[in-house]
């Protein structure tokens, strides 16, 4: 792990991964490289310590958020983002394949938590609910399960419904959205979210996490998280 701001990597390992181990957007990323065989550099930015606001992390990344790529000269923001271009650059195994109806399936089961649940419940949000309105704890999560139960209800239709699903969100091999479900479910989890009401999604999440690749991107994982 890589803890300093700044130009990192080698000719081994020219990736570079700015990542906090609890960061869901930053799980989805780091998902994507296992699968793919990339190797990175870690570099931890501690989120509860506000490390992100400070300048030096803002000199790298302006929107002084995470996760962020640097791969040689070219920065990159914004997981799905950064998950395509890896796709793109690295094509095998393909995290968004076949045709094009197949491959906007992928996209909008991945926006449907990427854009539906998750902004409604990241840490900025939860920080304003109790810093700035004066949110209780229990109402803070209540705010939290009330969208996340509500959002995974809406996937869990489309992928018991719809006969693209297979053993994961589209088929046979992890997808794009796949990278995006299964740090969702880590949080929920987290928070005691209800889940006995998505079937299909769990069933999804397991066969996910039976894959080393999830297990290796798994939070516990990370060199920024704390010892068990």
């Amino acid at each position: 792990m890589a803890s300093s701001f700044g130009p990192g990597g080698t000719l081994e390992t020219p990736l570079e991964l700015y990542s906090h181990f609890r960061s869901s957007a930053s799980f989805r990323v780091r998902i994507a490289l296992e699968l793919k065989g990339l190797a990175y550099v870690y570099r931890a930015v501690d989120l509860p310590a506000d490390e992100h606001l400070g300048e030096a992390y803002a000199a790298v990344s302006p929107t002084r958020l995470v996760p962020l790529l640097i791969d040689g000269g070219v920065a990159i923001g914004q997981s799905l983002a950064i998950i395509e271009y890896l796709d793109e650059r690295h094509p095998e195994p393909p995290l968004l394949p076949g045709a094009a109806a197949g491959r906007a399936r992928i996209r909008s089961l991945a926006l449907d938590i990427a854009c539906e649940i998750h902004p409604l419940n990241n840490l900025r949000v939860l920080r304003h609910l109790v810093r700035e309105l004066g949110v209780g704890e229990a109402a803070k999560n209540a705010w939290y399960r009330h969208w996340v139960e509500q959002g995974l209800a809406a996937v869990e239709r489309r992928l018991a419904g719809e006969p693209q699903t297979g053993s994961f969100c589209h088929g046979e091999s992890p997808t794009l959205a796949d990278c995006v479900l299964v740090p969702q479910i880590f949080n929920a989890r987290r928070f005691d979210c209800r889940l006995d009401h998505v079937p299909t999604v769990m069933r999804v999440f397991e066969a996910c996490m039976a894959r080393p690749a999830f297990q290796r991107a798994q939070p516990s994982a990370c060199p920024d998280a704390p010892a068990p």
